[in-house]
């Protein structure tokens, strides 16, 4: 093409994204240079190639051998019995949520490869799974649903549980079912009506669809999301936490060995049980920090988990943790 420079549009004909993208992951061409040969400013062969990416033409991701043959995650499935478990570098010891955002990224990456047609995946929320969906690129699975595993609830992260299951539905062109009902009642009353109003009571038959699922492990202290959320209060944890619990799980508290610790707010609440999660055929957990070794071992000792991506140096934590 001659160097005769191009006035784009401000997103670009498909076209030209098309052989932007080809000169740069094909034929090894730089910026400046694809911007000589299509005649446009480099600026715009950046914004081309984030277009391809935005509309699934460019797919940019490093093999999963690496991560999961690493030693750690081969100890890691002999320690806690796993299929397989994910393990990326922390980005540091102190940098917390630069690391959840590398861990979140690896299990979008991670995830459609572990989808089957026809599944139906049960998503959990957080800020994990957020960013999770969030960082993914899309990655279209046939036939696969996505279903809410917990009501929904007020949250302090911006974000809402319904947004988590929806965003990863759109992610995988997939088929959302959101539970529209709080994740917790005021009475045990309450709950057991809102359970036979007959939508709601759909909803929740599509949890017994699920054959796999997406969950993180919530720390039981009083600045666990069930805490901020106001599924809890400071001595509901207080409870719970005298009478074994070490972790929350879709808003249920488990013990050490991941044995669910029955309490009061199991009969207000509308979601997903622990004896459920265990009949699963894959339970994915995606979670790191320090923070979460002792919830992530709870999970793990309790079989809910089939697989697993954190970073390495919970991994190591993990793997000390007597």
């Amino acid at each position: 093409m001659s160097g005769r420079r191009r006035t784009p549009s401000p997103s670009g004909s498909f076209e030209i994204v098309v052989e932007a993208a080809w000169l740069y992951y094909n034929e090894g061409l730089n910026q400046n240079e694809i911007a000589r040969r299509l005649g446009v400013s480099r600026a715009s062969v950046v914004n081309y190639l984030q277009e391809g990416r935005e509309r699934g033409l460019i797919r940019i991701r490093l093999a999963d051998e690496p991560f999961l043959a690493h030693s750690l995650s081969l100890d890691l499935q002999r320690r806690f019995g796993l299929k397989a478990a994910y393990v990326v570098p922390a980005v540091s010891p102190t940098d917390d949520t630069a690391t959840l955002l590398r861990v979140a990224k690896a299990a979008g990456n991670w995830l459609p490869a572990l989808l089957q047609t026809g599944d139906t995946l049960g998503v959990a929320w957080g800020r994990t799974i957020y960013e999770l969906a969030e960082g993914m690129e899309p990655e279209p699975v046939a036939d696969v649903s996505v279903v809410q595993l917990t009501g929904s609830m007020a949250t302090p992260y911006g974000f809402t549980a319904e947004l988590c299951s929806a965003r990863l539905a759109q992610r995988l062109n997939g088929r959302c079912i959101n539970l529209h009902a709080p994740a917790i009642l005021s009475t045990p009353e309450l709950a057991a009506a809102l359970r036979q109003e007959p939508l709601i009571r759909d909803q929740l038959h599509a949890l017994g669809d699920c054959n796999k699922a997406l969950f993180a492990a919530g720390s039981c202290t009083t600045e666990s999301h069930v805490v901020l959320a106001g599924i809890a209060t400071a001595d509901d944890i207080a409870d719970y936490r005298a009478r074994g619990a070490r972790a929350v799980l879709c808003g249920r508290f488990v013990d050490a060995d991941g044995r669910h610790v029955p309490g009061a707010l199991d009969e207000r609440m509308i979601g997903i049980t622990p004896e459920r999660m265990q009949d699963l055929e894959m339970g994915l957990l995606v979670s790191c920090g320090p923070d979460k070794v002792e919830p992530m071992a709870a999970v793990l000792q309790g079989g809910y988990a089939s697989h697993l991506v954190t970073d390495n140096v919970t991994a190591r934590a993990l793997l000390a943790d007597g």
